[in-house]
């Protein structure tokens, strides 16, 4: 699986405090909501296409890139790891990939290859997005590398091909 590429979907920009989503129904983006805390994204935010994670919703992911995009678009990236983040007993997993035939990623084959602080940025992030959300506790798990980042999402695509999902 060594040098895969995914597709992913953006859906909130790096930089945006605004948390949109793709409605498949409209085939449109949607404004799902502000957040509650002066956060923003620190990458690019939405979902590998064609898997979903393990609470059954489209697999998220987030694009390091040097510049956000906009909300609707399509990036051809290369994971390099796994994010981990927990509610309560539940874990989640964040795809953390780079844009493909970005000159500025393509020695970074790894999420060990990132430097720490932007790890820590990407950690305190994931720690404080939903302070101030009532009901929301999340906490940042840990990083894996790109080898389970492609375990992440095969499963992903195994579930979403038993669920039906196109994404």
């Amino acid at each position: 699986m060594g040098d895969e590429l995914v597709d992913v979907l953006v859906e909130s920009p790096r930089g945006s405090r605004i948390k949109y989503e793709w409605d498949d129904e409209r085939g449109a983006i949607r404004f799902d909501r502000h957040l509650y805390s002066a956060t923003v994204f620190p990458a690019d935010y939405g979902y590998v296409a064609g898997a979903l994670g393990a609470d059954g919703e489209k697999l998220d992911a987030l694009v390091l890139a040097d510049e956000g995009t906009f909300p609707g678009c399509w990036v051809r990236a290369r994971p390099i790891g796994v994010f981990w983040i927990t509610y309560g007993d539940q874990r989640e997993a964040k795809i953390l990939a780079v844009p493909d035939r970005d000159p500025n990623w393509e020695e970074t084959a790894d999420v060990a290859d990132l430097p720490a602080h932007r790890r820590d940025e990407i950690s305190h992030f994931f720690d404080v997005y939903k302070d101030l959300e009532p009901g929301r506790d999340p906490s940042a798990a840990g990083y894996e590398g790109r080898e389970a980042a492609f375990a992440v999402i095969a499963e992903g695509r195994r579930a979403a091909g038993a669920a039906g999902a196109a994404g």
